[in-house]
């Protein structure tokens, strides 16, 4: 699926564009098929932004397609063996889409960035912000992959 033709990736780059960090922005996205309302929605997914709470580590678009695919495809039994390996499975496929496209799943590293951990204090969002994150981008991306694998995986 073309990422500009993707009604959620869409979605999640007007999110981001409003102030969502980038889990925030693709895990909302998605709203319409979880039975979350947003604020616990924004809550749940609020730790993940700048790679995990500006940590740099798992890009904060790919948490957020985590999490989406947690909540409608996940399995909720402590022992449920089959449905844990077949999750993790689906998690390792999406993690791979991404990293086709973008060469990494690591916030640093599709940034650019040098080193690991960076104050928890987040940057202001101002034209010249966006004009050097690839963000806005790279939520949308990780929305269409995940759109694209529900519709493959119909619920």
């Amino acid at each position: 699926m073309n990422c500009e033709e993707s009604r959620y990736g869409q979605r999640a780059e007007e999110n981001f564009l409003k102030g969502y960090n980038c889990s925030q922005a693709v895990f909302l996205a998605f709203s319409d098929l979880y039975e979350l309302d947003e604020e616990t929605a924004a809550k749940l997914s609020s730790s993940f932004g700048g790679g995990m709470g500006r940590l740099r580590e798992v890009c904060g678009a790919v948490s957020g397609m985590f999490l989406t695919a947690g909540v409608l495809y996940g399995y909720d039994k402590p022992k449920d063996f089959q449905g844990k390996k077949e999750h993790y499975e689906r998690i390792q496929q999406l993690a791979k889409a991404y990293e086709e496209e973008n060469g990494s799943i690591v916030c640093r590293e599709l940034l650019g960035l040098n080193k690991k951990r960076e104050e928890p204090v987040p940057e202001q969002r101002t034209e010249k912000y966006y004009e050097k994150r690839p963000c806005p981008k790279l939520v949308r991306m990780a929305a269409s992959i995940m759109e694209q694998y529900i519709q493959e995986h119909p619920l």
